[in-house]
């Protein structure tokens, strides 16, 4: 005997109940199809709109949390966190996040986030997707969200003209590397970049810094020279040229066979006590460094006054720079200093940074002192501008323009605190994550640093817009 399906007999049974019933109630057989029809009708009608009474009630629920979202800015870290009724709402979307750089999630107690680095900036609308009922269409409610211009956007990049007179590069970098000694022992190379400011570049000026680099490899001297050309001078990016060519050359000549120098660097460095060795060697920096400046002073009236009409605070600038070698008792620098800006012997092992000079901004706030001016060789003040020091070692010699100086030190006071180079050195080694400009790689004979260093330049300090260079020995 066949086996009987359950569904069917279920369903035979259920029709045999529905006609008893309609037959019960005293339905005609001639009406049963079209009252079956009727009551289907009513009942679907009224399922629906109770779906749909469900639907509207939790939309309005949704509706009533207000969800609004604050503003951000291009490239600036965005993130916002908000609730939604995940157990009477599913599969949720939030729709034009990805083409703004945002993420969207959804946690399981219906935590939510939207999180990311906007890339795009503008009004916009995101879509709030959402089901409520089975059976009933997807649900929307949309958020109003803007993004500001990231400030450093808004800055125009005009390449100067090259058929300007002393022309210039708007950017220039440079390495040099200097090999092992013989015995396989790393010596210090020298990784120097300069930038134009942003201000300069919105209108399609020139930059005005400069820097120049030397080492002998006959003598073992390192050479380092970083000037700032005044903004206010027409010409300033040519003094400034001609002031660290000059006294690179100037230098050069003078340290590439001295023996004399030598001598009285080691014989000071054997006695430091030794008034009449002190003065010796004295002597022999100034002929060396405080002429070298001076040279670069006339160097520049030259040039002034080679062409009619021009006089040398057209050519206005400022100017560091410093000579180094290293011997078997440690490392001698000497240097000179007029202007703003910084140098410093930074030694992160020992805890010290020492300031080769100071910063000086002439008698009133905010006036810089520049080599250009005729008096600055006329008294003896000029001598402060000189020291002169011997180290065991250091981590690296800075030389830096105001550009840089200022943004990271701020305060002459913070110039002469070692935590505040400690943590220059930090933003200069780790770069600026959130600004998306990575550090420096200052290991031995990396000259890829030059273009880190270059674009490390970059980094974004509100107010702080003027050229920027640098030159490290480490």
């Amino acid at each position: 005997m066949a086996r009987k399906n359950p569904t069917v007999a279920n369903l035979n049974e259920a029709t045999n109940k529905l006609e008893r019933v309609i037959s019960n109630a005293g339905i005609p057989p001639s009406d049963r199809e079209s009252f079956l029809n009727w009551a289907v009708g009513s009942l679907w009608n009224s399922f629906k709109d109770e779906r749909m009474n469900q639907r509207i009630l939790i939309e309005n629920q949704v509706r009533q949390l207000g969800l609004r979202f604050p503003n951000g800015t291009v490239k600036k870290e965005y993130s916002v966190s908000f609730d939604l009724p995940t157990d009477k709402i599913y599969d949720i979307k939030l729709e034009g996040t990805e083409e703004l750089g945002l993420a969207f999630t959804v946690g399981e107690d219906g935590k939510c986030s939207l999180s990311g680095k906007p890339t795009v900036s503008g009004d916009f609308t995101l879509r709030l997707l959402y089901k409520t009922v089975k059976g009933e269409p997807e649900s929307e409610l949309l958020i109003p969200l803007a993004f500001n211009p990231n400030p450093r956007d808004l800055w125009r990049n005009i390449p100067t003209d090259k058929d300007i007179q002393y022309y210039k590069e708007d950017s220039d970098t440079a390495y040099l590397k200097v090999e092992a000694e013989a015995d396989g022992t790393p010596r210090k190379d020298i990784v120097a970049a300069s930038q134009r400011g942003r201000s300069h570049a919105q209108e399609g000026k020139a930059r005005d810094d400069h820097f120049s680099l030397f080492h002998c490899e006959e003598s073992d001297w390192y050479i380092i020279a970083v000037a700032d050309g005044a903004g206010s001078a027409k010409y300033s990016r040519k003094g400034s040229e001609v002031a660290c060519k000059t006294v690179v050359n100037h230098c050069k000549d003078l340290l590439v066979d001295n023996p004399d120098f030598e001598e009285a660097i080691r014989s000071f460095n054997a006695v430091p006590t030794d008034t009449g060795k002190r003065s010796i060697l004295t002597n022999m920096v100034h002929e060396i460094v405080l002429k070298g400046a001076k040279k670069a002073h006339d160097r520049i009236n030259e040039v002034a006054n080679s062409e009619e009409g021009l006089k040398p605070k057209d050519f206005a600038t400022t100017l560091i720079f410093a000579i180094c070698k290293k011997y078997d008792f440690g490392w001698f620098i000497a240097s000179f200093w007029v202007g703003d800006g910084a140098m410093c012997l930074f030694d992160e092992k020992n805890k010290t940074a020492k300031l080769l000079g100071t910063p000086d901004e002439g008698e009133f706030s905010g006036q810089t002192r520049f080599l250009t001016m005729p008096d600055i060789f006329r008294t003896a003040d000029v001598y402060n501008r000189l020291r002169m020091a011997i180290v065991p070692d250091f981590t690296a010699l800075f030389l830096m323009t105001d550009g840089i100086s200022d943004p990271m030190f701020e305060t002459d006071k913070n110039l002469n605190d070692y935590s505040k180079w400690e943590e220059f050195y930090h933003k200069l080694r780790n770069g600026f994550p959130d600004d998306e400009i990575g550090g420096v790689d200052l290991t031995d004979d990396n000259e890829e640093a030059k273009d880190q260093l270059l674009h490390w330049l970059d980094f974004w300090s509100p107010g702080n817009h003027d050229d920027r260079t640098i030159a490290i020995l480490y």
